[in-house]
């Protein structure tokens, strides 16, 4: 869409107003932090130091998670040699430009979720387990999004075409999505209507109605019984991560917006049928382009449909929706069109390396400065196969990643089979040391959160490590 940087020379002076809020809650260097699935040994964070002294900051570190749902046509997605020599599958062969900055994952899995089917969204950024009785830990990207949110206005952005949800809180609830792109657009690049004072009073309002749902759940929760308590408490948490947001944006009223020329204005904030669901991908990856080079974030997750649906694609002729051809049950003409929806769905995220590779911050292309996963909870999804799942990191090469191998743990143990022995390798791990929460570690260790574990994490991808 040609975003380009022709408005940021206008708005460098807004964007480097820094954001003084009261320093009583410095941590000593020695603080640690344990539970929520981690354990934190923390690094030198801003609230270890006055926030004057970092004015001077190094490059912003940002990172994206993005979800394919419903698996793919493994078949045609599998990439059968390992190493600097790999060639790309069919449905990755959009993204082989990007080919050094990409590095596919084959053979990790979440011991935890094994065997999760409709549920795999939930648990894909937390590893954790899901059922009945079993409460759903921090995702990676909030662990992320509470030691760097702090240094922007929003903590983080939670998008979804079809509103299932893939951040959970360290409560183990999950976030709030927008799948509007207008909305996503005006929320970060609007002034509301009104003036400042008008906003704070609106925010001041929301606060004394938080206030009173609280002190009111709190006094009904004695009169409940066990079961009734914790369905209660679970919505408490949900209403206090409001309350947070509202006070968070209270705090930022006073530093403007980032101006936005209108042409580039105009072709973000629109109302977009999922039908058509090509010019919705690209437009949502450029508002998460823009939301990084203006720095309004630095930590998004973005669904890109339910794994009870999934959108289909009318505008290549394809009727039905991703679960209906996940469950094709050998239907040559159904894996067919799953082929060409996985191939689509990765074609938009190319579109979005392209506009990372081709967007300035100022000391290089964001690609460099942006740790990108895009993904799926599921491999196979005709009989919800859960391990070998299709993974593919991106970028971060200014943050310690580097790219161009095929990182694959079913070949690196002695008995695997093969790819061309069925589809066992996607309903039981070839190498169960492999787990995927490895890979969210690293993640999290090249954007400067130094925690010893996650999940159910036993090491590190050093693979990827530069």
């Amino acid at each position: 869409m040609g975003l380009g940087n022709k408005y940021m020379d206008e708005t460098c002076k807004d964007l480097k107003m820094a954001h003084f809020l009261s320093q009583n809650w410095l941590l000593n260097r020695r603080h640690a932090l344990r539970g929520m699935g981690v354990a934190l040994s923390l690094p030198l964070l801003e609230c270890m130091q006055p926030l004057r002294a970092t004015e001077t900051s190094t490059r912003p570190r940002r990172s994206i998670f993005v979800y394919l749902p419903n698996g793919v046509n493994t078949h045609d997605y599998e990439i059968t040699s390992a190493g600097a020599d790999y060639k790309l599958s069919r449905i990755l062969s959009p993204l082989e430009e990007h080919r050094a900055n990409i590095t596919p994952v084959s053979g990790l899995y979440h011991p935890n979720a094994f065997g999760v089917a409709h549920d795999a969204t939930q648990t894909w950024l937390t590893g954790a387990k899901h059922g009945p009785n079993d409460r759903n830990s921090i995702s990676i990207d909030q662990l992320i999004a509470t030691q760097i949110g702090s240094q922007t206005r929003f903590p983080s952005l939670e998008l979804s075409n079809q509103g299932q949800p893939l951040a959970v809180s360290a409560d183990g609830i999950t976030l709030p999505t927008e799948r509007n792109p207008a909305l996503v657009f005006q929320n970060f690049f609007t002034e509301p209507a009104g003036g400042i004072g008008q906003q704070r009073r609106r925010l001041q309002r929301k606060q004394s109605m938080l206030d009173l749902v609280l002190e009111d759940a709190t006094s009904l929760s004695h009169k409940l019984g066990k079961k009734d308590r914790g369905r209660l408490d679970q919505y408490l948490v949900a209403v206090r991560e409001i309350e947070v947001r509202t006070k968070r944006t209270e705090e930022w009223l006073e530093t403007p917006r980032p101006t936005i020329a209108p042409d580039v204005a105009s072709k973000l904030n629109r109302d977009i049928e999922l039908k058509r669901l090509g010019e919705y991908l690209r437009t949502m990856y450029d508002i998460i382009v823009l939301a990084f080079q203006t720095d309004m974030t630095r930590v998004v997750t973005f669904n890109t449909g339910n794994e009870g649906t999934g959108p289909s694609i009318p505008e290549i002729g394809i009727n039905r929706d991703r679960h209906s051809l996940s469950h094709h049950n050998g239907d040559r003409e159904l894996l067919q069109q799953l082929t060409r929806s996985d191939e689509f769905n990765v074609k938009q995220f190319a579109y979005f390396l392209d506009r990372l590779s081709q967007v300035n911050d100022g000391e290089g292309p964001l690609i460099d400065s942006t740790v990108a996963l895009y993904g799926s909870g599921l491999s196979y999804g005709n009989s919800h196969g859960t391990t070998s799942l299709p993974l593919v990191l991106a970028g971060g090469s200014a943050l310690g990643l580097k790219h161009g191998t095929h990182v694959d743990y079913n070949q690196q143990v002695n008995d695997f089979a093969g790819y061309g022995e069925g589809i066992s390798v996607y309903h039981r791990p070839a190498n169960p040391q492999a787990h995927f929460s490895n890979l969210l570690l690293t993640v999290a260790h090249r954007l400067r959160i130094e925690a010893e574990s996650f999940a159910d994490s036993n090491g590190i991808v050093s693979e990827v490590m530069a």
